[in-house]
């Protein structure tokens, strides 16, 4: 309720100063509705613009806003309005409703057309278009297609409005309102107020905390089980978001506890309870600790762990460690008759020995590994097997965890790649189309870029390749581990299970290369080298934050495209270790946005999920969408926003694609990407930050992983001693995975 001094205002947003999607705090310029204003609070003589701050839901340029809150002075900016409360209000006047249908918000109506619409009915024209939409067809240029459209933007507008309404009050912003509106549909609200913490696993961006303060404020006990479900089903969802398969219950307990805020024992009591509704599995798990180096020949230690297991998790390590002993222990293999001829044939005869050895095994393994760093020959020995599959009349499948990857591996090999998600026939909503019971029929399938392939993924695979043919997995393991749960590659190696070749010759051509020599000195805990005749690896010291960001800027936009003549968008990637902070992911894409895309008087652009995106920006997509046919990794440029139709068209390595403004949150600016996202791509040029404030990420096989990501080019920028912090911090993050355990010890039910 607001206080005696509150003052209310209304008007028409003019232009959005500052606005954080994480918080809602804005900074606006409001165009105010005089009518019944206090002089003292706005006189005609004074500016004709208000600037508003608070926590606002996302906003833009035409919205019409009812406020509450107090005058302020600002020391610097002078006469501000502290907004308190806020609600998306309809406008009154005839002006402030051309404004309002012309801003972009309602689907199918642009600034002409509401400037036409407005001319017919005035201060009506908004009750036309609620209760007489017919109406709208006396309007010129409004046929029946166009009234259609408008009522269903405008019944949507409303809906996601009640939507805002609720969520307002639990702190929720106006992006998070419009994904679980775009989730649920009509639906939304109920959702919302009857089970919040579906929102947890539906909506990307809500966490268990934001569905708890809801849930809370409607009056569930804090011990409530279904409360407690949630909060361990969420712990176990973030955890697998760091890569864990499974979860310690001794680890599981207190953490759950902690976010939860109640006795370890009730968490215990609803992990059973979790059991027998199957929606987790526990298994103990037998470790046997590595023997300290030079202590006396006794039996190694033992450690034992009650492990927990969101429940497609465990299935998933069942699943993958039947099927790789399935093909391992097969009698017959569809190499068979050729597999002799095959590793003997006068075509590896310019390999080295170590690439011959590779091609041996997999012709006479069924479950083979080849790994290596750059410049070692992986790409000459797949074309080599390649080449000898095709003479000797074999069938095979090539396919990588990426769109980008499968790209790739097609440009080498000169063979059609598809991701695996295409190789299997994959379809929303219907799942993988070959499976067990219609498999791959092809005597090889050869996977690259196997250190991005995660548990699930490989299940799935592995249920498509029956027992008689025979896998190769290419991959550099000392990459990153795969973004999803599992360390499938490190797994399958340490097991013993899989035939093993790890090339180490650097080929001459190679060697000559400071981006090939430095990322195996960096593998190797070696500092990288420079060079005063260096034309590939640059060090750029800068000890400064914000001396840094300008100077990485100054590198893209014009330093590297005069000397290098390589284009900022096409061929420069700058990766970053972390997201935060002055030189992370989130700050680096507005500065390099402003740099490369300014903001221009007829260059369309729109404020969504707390971004600016702008005609002629790089975006990325985050998530896999099949009906797009983009996937998790593709990055494209934006060729139109469209604000009358509510569109953004982004082409896509030349393919046109199309998002509603609903679909935005699938996109995000990739000037800057985390070196994550850059798992299985490769650029002419890279740009590195490397500072000590991302120690938490400084790790040697993250550094490796971004230099490996170059074709041409390496710019690092930032201190020796974070890249030293780098290089020595050798300690792989530790993965609660069990594949390697399975494996060797045949442990596990069927599924």
């Amino acid at each position: 309720m607001p206080g005696l001094d509150s003052t209310q205002i209304s008007g028409s947003v003019e232009r959005v100063t500052y606005y954080n999607a994480e918080t809602g705090y804005s900074v606006i310029r409001l165009k105010p509705d005089t009518r019944g204003m206090l002089p003292f609070a706005y006189a005609p003589g004074r500016e004709a613009l208000i600037t508003v701050v608070g926590n606002l839901p996302e906003v833009n340029p035409g919205e019409w806003l009812k406020l509450t809150g107090r005058w302020t002075t600002h020391a610097q900016h002078g006469r501000q309005f502290q907004a308190d409360l806020c609600e998306q209000a309809l406008p009154a006047t005839t002006e402030g409703i051309k404004r309002y249908l012309g801003s972009g918000l309602i689907r199918g109506v642009g600034k002409v057309m509401a400037e036409r619409i407005v001319n017919r009915f005035g201060e009506e024209t908004l009750d036309v278009i609620e209760y007489e939409p017919q109406r709208l067809r006396h309007v010129l240029g409004v046929g029946p297609k166009r009234v259609d459209q408008i009522t269903r933007a405008w019944t949507e507008q409303k809906a996601i409005k009640n939507v805002m309404l609720f969520l307002q009050s639990h702190a929720v912003s106006t992006g998070l309102a419009i994904k679980i509106y775009k989730k649920y549909g009509d639906e939304s609200l109920a959702v919302v107020q009857n089970t919040p913490y579906r929102l947890v696993q539906d909506i990307h961006g809500i966490g268990f905390k934001t569905a708890d303060k809801i849930a809370q404020a409607l009056g569930l006990s804090p011990e409530d089980p279904a409360r407690i479900e949630a909060g361990i089903a969420y712990t176990l969802n973030r955890m697998a978001e760091e890569g864990h398969v499974y979860v310690p219950q001794d680890e599981l307990e207190p953490e759950a506890s902690e976010i939860l805020n109640v006795a370890v024992d009730k968490v215990a009591a609803v992990i059973d309870n979790l059991e027998n509704e199957a929606l987790i599995k526990r298994e103990t798990i037998t470790y046997a600790l590595p023997t300290p180096a030079g202590a006396n020949a006794t039996p190694p230690a033992i450690r034992e762990e009650r492990a927990v297991y969101l429940t497609p998790f465990y299935y998933s390590e069942i699943g993958v460690t039947n099927r790789v002993r399935r093909m391992v222990n097969h009698p017959t293999s569809r190499l068979q008759a050729s597999g002799a001829a095959l590793g003997r044939s006068p075509l590896t005869g310019q390999l080295s020995a170590e690439q011959q050895e590779a091609i041996r095994m997999a012709v006479s393994h069924k479950v083979t590994i080849l790994t290596g760093g750059p410049g070692t020959g992986k790409t000459t020995t797949l074309r080599t097997l390649l080449d000898l599959l095709d003479r000797y009349g074999h069938t095979y499948a090539l396919a990588s965890p990426t769109g980008r990857a499968a790209k790739r591996l097609s440009e080498a090999t000169g063979r059609e790649a598809k991701t695996i998600h295409r190789l299997l026939e994959f379809k929303p909503g219907q799942g993988f189309g070959l499976n067990d019971e219609r498999p791959l029929d092809v005597d090889m399938v050869v996977i690259d870029e196997t250190s991005m392939l995660d548990l699930v993924l490989a299940n799935n695979l592995l249920k498509a390749i029956p027992p008689d043919t025979h896998l190769l997995l290419v991959g550099d393991v000392d990459q990153l581990p795969s973004v999803g749960a599992g360390d499938v590659l490190r797994d399958l190696i340490s097991s013993g299970v899989a035939a093993v070749v790890r090339l180490q010759t650097i080929f001459r051509q190679a060697a000559d290369s400071l981006i090939v020599q430095n990322a195996h000195r960096i593998n190797h805990g070696q500092l990288p080298l420079t060079s005063r005749t260096a034309t590939d690896f640059f060090i750029f010291i800068k000890e400064d934050p914000e001396e840094l960001v300008a100077l990485l800027t100054d590198i893209v936009q014009r330093r590297v495209p005069e000397k290098f003549a390589l284009d900022p968008f096409e061929d420069i990637q700058v990766l970053s270790p972390m997201y935060h902070g002055a030189v992370g992911v989130t700050n680096l894409n507005e500065r390099l946005q402003q740099a490369l895309n300014p903001p221009a008087g007829r260059k369309p652009e729109r404020r969504l999920g707390g971004r600016a995106f702008r005609t002629g920006d790089k975006v990325m997509q985050i998530v896999n969408n099949y009906d797009k046919n983009v996937y998790n990794g593709d990055i494209g440029r934006i060729s139109n926003i469209d604000l009358v139709q509510q569109t953004i068209h982004v082409n896509v390595d030349g393919a046109p694609v199309v998002y509603d403004f609903l679909e935005a949150d699938e996109l995000v600016h990739a000037y800057a990407i985390s070196v994550h996202k850059s798992q299985g791509s490769e650029y002419p040029c890279v740009v590195l930050p490397v500072v000590t404030q991302h120690y938490l990420m400084l790790q040697r096989n993250l550094l490796y992983t971004a230099i490996t990501r170059a074709k041409k080019l390496v710019i690092l920028a930032g201190t020796r001693r974070a890249v030293a912090m780098a290089v020595r911090n050798n300690r792989v993050t530790e993965r609660h995975t069990a594949l390697d355990w399975r494996l060797g010890n045949l442990s596990g039910e069927s599924e």
